[in-house]
């Protein structure tokens, strides 16, 4: 007799297709919710830099070359042109004021100097001559002077004599009219001498004044010659050593032409340095600058500032500020510190290849864990040699990676294995 069989609901396959579409949904809720979307690298940790984000004093500067000058130059130029005869000293001789250099020659200038000399003397002499002339005349005025008082003396001893006669009879009217007349005229004439004396006495004032200006003249044009000439002697303008010298007998010297310099080191060094195109807004007169030498270091302010840009660059002095380098010699060049702050306490990071790749904006942070570095977003401020100042996004005591990020893209996370 037949059995009826009865259909099992949950079969073997049943089961698996339901267990497998479970699985399978679960998966995607997992994909859509749970997983972890950050995309990943995994990396060789040993090959990474790493570095301890700190808060510690923190200065800006940055750091470039100074040449050592002396602070006080005096160049020497050739006055007047000429042909080298001799040569005194050596460049790096020390030299006091005075000291001959050397000697030029100028054959035409010579010739010229003879010429204007013995002119100048010719005229000298002429108003030499003039100024005795004026004193001739003035003597003569006054002889001319004397005589004449005699003779008025004599015509009014006569005229008195006459008038005695005339009142008693004696003599004619004609003979006392004569006397009257001759005494009158000699008393004209003297106010007249004496007036001309007046007048000549003004003039020859004013003349001799007006020779001796002229002959004060001479004489300095002559000073003047003579100055030019003793310019064919290059003479050391001060104290100091000479520099930049080189000089051969027999060579042709151009008026106006440099010829060397004197090093006045008495007065100390100042630095020269280049410093980028970029900082010539926020380079001020006064600002300091350290460098190390010898074991101890030094500080500087900036005194001028050369503000024309040359191959991407301009120039500024520097200044010592107390003591200087015994050993520093001319030319010498040393490494500055320009400082653009005063050292104050902030959250620093050392400086790495990661700034090209991230220009600053982000770093790779390494959790607590240390199994995996996650990318973060940071914002860095100043800086110097060895540090970034970190404005925001990182906390001191965390590690980050400073290394070069060139070979992990902008990947968020990177796994260490």
């Amino acid at each position: 007799m037949d059995r009826i069989i009865e259909k099992k609901r949950w079969t073997v396959k049943k089961i698996l297709t339901i267990v497998f579409a479970t699985a399978f949904g679960f998966f995607i809720i997992y994909l859509l919710f749970f997983r972890d979307k950050q995309s990943r690298l995994y990396v060789n940790k040993e090959q990474l830099s790493v570095a301890e984000v700190r808060l510690d004093r923190f200065q800006e500067f940055i750091p470039t070359d100074g040449v050592a000058y002396p602070r006080t130059t005096i160049y020497i130029d050739a006055v007047q042109g000429g042909t080298v005869e001799s040569v005194f000293v050596e460049d790096g001789a020390n030299l006091i004021k005075g000291d001959t250099i050397l000697k030029l020659v100028n054959a035409d200038m010579e010739l010229r100097y003879m010429d204007q000399e013995t002119r100048m003397y010719d005229a000298i002499n002429n108003l030499q001559n003039s100024k005795v002339n004026l004193e001739r005349s003035k003597f003569t005025r006054q002889l001319e002077i004397v005589s004449l008082l005699s003779e008025i003396d004599r015509v009014k001893i006569d005229f008195e004599r006459k008038q005695q006669l005339y009142s008693e009879s004696y003599i004619s009217d004609k003979e006392f009219e004569d006397a009257s007349r001759d005494n009158d005229l000699t008393m004209k004439q003297l106010t007249i001498s004496l007036e001309l004396q007046r007048l000549d006495s003004i003039s020859t004032v004013e003349q001799t004044r007006q020779i001796n200006n002229s002959i004060k003249r001479m004489h300095n044009n002559l000073s003047l010659l003579n100055k030019n000439l003793q310019n064919l002697y290059i003479k050391s303008p001060a104290i100091g050593k000479l520099s930049s010298f080189s000089v051969e007998i027999g060579e042709t010297k151009s008026a106006g032409e440099h010829l060397g310099q004197i090093d006045m080191m008495q007065d100390g060094f100042k630095l020269r340095a280049n410093i980028d195109e970029r900082y010539i807004s926020t380079v001020y007169i006064g600002q300091t600058a350290e460098f190390d030498f010898a074991g101890s270091t030094y500080q500087l302010e900036i005194m001028k500032i050369y503000t024309n840009v040359t191959n991407g660059s301009f120039q500024v002095d520097l200044h010592f500020i107390g003591d200087e380098p015994k050993a520093l010699k001319r030319g010498q060049t040393v490494q500055l510190r320009l400082q653009f702050s005063s050292p104050r306490d902030a959250i620093i990071v050392k400086r790495g290849g990661f700034f090209q790749e991230t220009g600053g904006n982000w770093i790779y942070v390494i959790d607590a864990s240390n199994s995996f570095a996650i990318k973060r977003n940071i914002r860095l401020g100043r800086q110097n040699t060895s540090y970034y100042e970190v404005m925001e996004g990182l906390e001191p005591g965390e590690s980050v990676i400073i290394s070069s990020y060139d070979a992990f893209g902008s990947k968020d996370k990177l796994i260490f294995r």
